[in-house]
């Protein structure tokens, strides 16, 4: 036990150090972020004062802090500002993602949709992203501009992906790939990217920090599908079984139908064919994961895009930022929050 505690120490020692190195700058961007949501509609503020309070990791908004660092910014506040946009464009994705999945609870809190209904809730996650675009035209880059806008349309996209092959056991670990891509890993792209474009980068690295940022996202995804059928993670206070309850296809499940016999094969297709999952389904499919070690393959998937992200930064200079970074992809797949 104590080996695995020094090591989660040690993981998530990685997030803590990047968020340590640009302290300063990410009180700010809380503070952009707060003021960005006042609203004179009384309903508005009220939602926007929950989420606030709901907090997050922010690591899409450390991301770009981290990545701007790396590229020697120091020019003004606009890490500052695209930031909070990028943190924001994730939370409105989140609001949507709650209506779309009837979800009730994120990070420990009721959602937004629980408390408010699910009207409200769109129509909340569509005025933080009004902010986001009045934020883009605010920095006034058409580079950023494209970019931040191009992902706020390929992550609606992804979303109907998803949709369109909900309880779909056979689903091709493609098609899988490029939902996570378009949900998770481009806006990981985007905001590291961003970070390069303010410090006016050459074009090489702005494309190997899109690189590494996009591959972090493929991991960081790939870790949170597979944690929500890995029981061990139950060391680490981690709730399994939402995405099952929810009839989410994802890498577990996608890996364990390869492997699975005929009979097997047929039981998750009538098990993710239900409106509604019981808990002997889900503990027969845990039990077949086990069977099959379905969790050490799709961490050996991770580790791929982990070498992907690291080397990508082979072409900075070496550096605490740098190594910040390196070090921030262990975390991506084994973090315990």
């Amino acid at each position: 036990m104590g080996n695995v505690i020094q090591l989660k120490n040690k993981i998530n020692n990685s997030y803590f150090q990047l968020k340590d190195s640009v302290e300063d700058r990410l009180t700010l961007v809380e503070e952009k972020i707060k003021s960005k949501l006042e609203s004179d509609v009384s309903l508005v503020q009220k939602m926007t004062t929950y989420h606030l309070k709901t907090g997050g990791k922010r690591l899409r908004a450390l991301l770009t802090l981290g990545s701007a660092k790396l590229c020697g910014y120091a020019k003004g506040a606009r890490d500052i500002n695209l930031a909070a946009c990028v943190e924001l464009i994730h939370s409105a994705t989140l609001m949507h993602d709650d209506v779309i999945d009837n979800g009730s609870i994120r990070r420990g809190k009721e959602t937004l949709n629980k408390i408010w209904d699910n009207h409200p809730s769109v129509l909340v996650g569509d005025y933080l992203l009004s902010r986001c675009f009045e934020m883009m035209v605010d920095d006034g880059n058409i580079e950023v501009l494209k970019l931040l806008s191009s992902t706020s349309s390929k992550i609606a996209q992804g979303e109907v992906l998803q949709l369109q092959h909900k309880g779909e056991v056979d689903m091709l670990e493609e098609t899988y790939l490029r939902i996570i891509s378009a949900k998770t890993a481009e806006l990981f792209a985007a905001a590291t990217k961003v970070g390069a474009i303010l410090s006016d980068m050459k074009t090489k690295e702005k494309e190997a920090l899109e690189f590494y940022g996009r591959n972090l996202g493929l991991t960081f995804q790939i870790a949170d599908d597979t944690l929500d059928y890995n029981s061990e993670s139950k060391l680490f206070g981690k709730k399994i079984g939402k995405d099952f309850y929810e009839g989410k296809i994802t890498l577990p499940i996608i890996l364990l139908y390869q492997k699975g016999n005929s009979l097997e094969k047929e039981n998750l297709k009538k098990i993710f064919s239900k409106k509604i999952r019981n808990e002997n389904d889900f503990d027969y499919t845990l039990k077949l994961i086990k069977n099959y070690e379905v969790i050490k393959g799709c961490y050996q998937k991770a580790h791929h895009y982990i070498n992907l992200a690291s080397s990508s930064l082979s072409i900075f200079k070496d550096c605490n930022e740098k190594n910040i970074l390196e070090n921030l992809t262990s975390f991506s797949l084994s973090r315990d929050f």
